[in-house]
């Protein structure tokens, strides 16, 4: 009998390691015709770690980061190949990409003052490969409304794509914990604190507020705004660490990353590393986790209100996460989700995957619900006018009110990185401020021509990139926020 098992467990050691060879020769293969690792996919910046960050003060961050950024210009910018020295390369100081040249550089963190007494204090959360960039517009709306506002450059971001090879979520969390006890420091009780979210930010907006409900020492903020939160991910990203595991040997490294892109865009990384996608993994597991146990021990009752913004289509976060497992277990505490529709007027509508078509009906529960839900959709199937339909928290009825905004002819619907961005955004906007100028117009490009002759891949080209909707966006955070004076 022992025999047997014995027999049966090195069976079973064998296929594993059968399988484990298996995945390590394909992740091989697949990487053989990736581009060459650049100085920003190798050089790693010293962030500060969690331990670090907790003890750390505002002074002693913004110490640490313009570190970091001498890093960066000392290591990669000021050691380029002469075929990395073009204008297309963010780090090219002769680029008119390059950050250092603008009037601000919006990769790093920042407080913006209002004029006169603030009368509350906001934190700002960018996304996962993203900057402080991202969230500027509602920042400086906050700061017109007398908001001291806190923008959080996140450890590993705004830099170079390799920071995120060396980074983890709790890094994140314990910078988020510096920036809110900054913002405090700068307003004290009893005047309002405020969380604002985007993505993967969403997720750490959540996560701070979650874990300041169970130590007393976190200051509480009383109202939370989330832009396509990170409440839950792809599926493959649970698996994301197994393709990298090639990259233990040096002649593997390219292994460690899911992109290899060309650093066009000044405020964003387009190369994508392994460690990103499984640190997000990670965070939305943590983050459902602990959704889930305060959930069933009090329902959530001492939760601030959330607005939440997401697009019924997004292939970065999953919307159904957001509905399933953040919103179906708040109470009735004045939270809402306003959700953005694809365009039902298309004349390509039959070109659209059924499952878009169905995403919103297949979505929300019944009513009743505990929250507020706004929906922005067509008025009819063959108008690009929009209504925002309306379901109050505890009512079955629906409330239609019309928008005077309207679905751009070419766009079928969002993106998970359009919501934040209005259409005249200098960088990501439809309809470009020329004063907003950041050396290139990535929203207003409609290209045609033949492959291979632009630095990046036509399909980064064809994601919506800014909000139509942004608005009535900005109206509803006025609205529920105590903007609006």
């Amino acid at each position: 009998m022992r025999t047997g098992i014995i027999r049966w467990l090195g069976r079973g050691a064998l296929l594993v390691a059968l399988a484990v060879l298996l995945v390590f020769a394909v992740r091989v293969l697949d990487i053989q015709g990736e581009p060459a690792l650049l100085p920003w996919h190798r050089f790693v910046p010293d962030e500060l770690d969690e331990k670090a960050l907790d003890q750390a003060d505002w002074a002693a961050w913004m110490g640490a980061e313009a570190h970091v950024f001498d890093q960066v210009r000392q290591q990669v910018s000021e050691r380029l190949e002469p075929e990395e020295r073009v204008p297309a390369n963010r780090y090219f100081p002769g680029s008119p990409l390059y950050p250092g040249h603008f009037h601000q550089d919006w990769n790093r963190s920042y407080v913006l003052r209002p004029e006169g007494e603030p009368v509350g204090a906001v934190v700002m959360l960018h996304g996962l490969t993203d900057s402080p960039y991202s969230l500027r517009h509602l920042a400086l709306r906050y700061r017109q409304a007398g908001f001291v506002v806190v923008g959080l450059r996140l450890p590993g971001h705004g830099t170079v794509p390799a920071a995120l090879t060396d980074v983890s979520w709790q890094q994140w969390l314990a910078a988020t914990r510096l920036a809110v006890r900054e913002a405090r420091r700068l307003v004290g009780e009893p005047r309002p604190l405020r969380l604002v979210g985007y993505s993967n930010g969403g997720a750490l907006a959540l996560k701070y507020s979650l874990d300041a409900l169970e130590d007393p020492a976190l200051p509480r903020a009383e109202r939370l705004v989330l832009l396509s939160p990170m409440v839950g991910v792809a599926g493959y990203a649970r698996f994301a660490g197994v393709a990298g595991w090639p990259a233990v040997f040096p002649a593997f490294a390219k292994a460690a990353w899911l992109d290899l892109l060309p650093e066009y865009n000044p405020f964003k990384y387009n190369s994508f590393p392994v460690n990103g996608a499984r640190q997000s993994y990670l965070l939305t597991a943590a983050l459902q986790e602990q959704l889930q146990r305060a959930s069933h021990r009090d329902g959530l009752s001492a939760m601030p209100p959330l607005l939440t913004f997401q697009s019924v289509v997004d292939a970065t976060v999953s919307t159904p996460a957001v509905v399933d497992g953040l919103y179906r277990l708040l109470p009735d505490n004045g939270s809402e989700l306003v959700l953005f529709d694809i365009n039902r007027s298309v004349d390509f509508g039959p070109l659209l995957r059924p499952e878009a078509s169905l995403a919103l009906a297949r979505l929300l529960p019944p009513p009743p619900r505990n929250y507020r839900t706004a929906v922005v959709t067509n008025v009819t199937a063959s108008s690009r006018e929009v209504v925002e339909r309306v379901t109050e928290a505890g009512a079955r009825e629906e409330w239609v009110t019309p928008l005077e905004l309207t679905f751009p002819r070419e766009l079928f619907s969002l993106s998970h990185v359009a919501v934040p961005f209005p259409e005249n955004d200098g960088l990501y906007g439809r309809r470009p401020d020329p004063a907003d100028d950041f050396g290139i117009h990535l929203g207003d490009l409609s290209l045609r021509g033949e492959r291979g002759a632009l630095v990046m891949d036509m399909g980064a080209l064809q994601r919506a990139t800014s909000n139509p909707f942004f608005p009535y966006l900005l109206r509803r955070v006025e609205q529920t926020q105590g903007l609006a004076r």
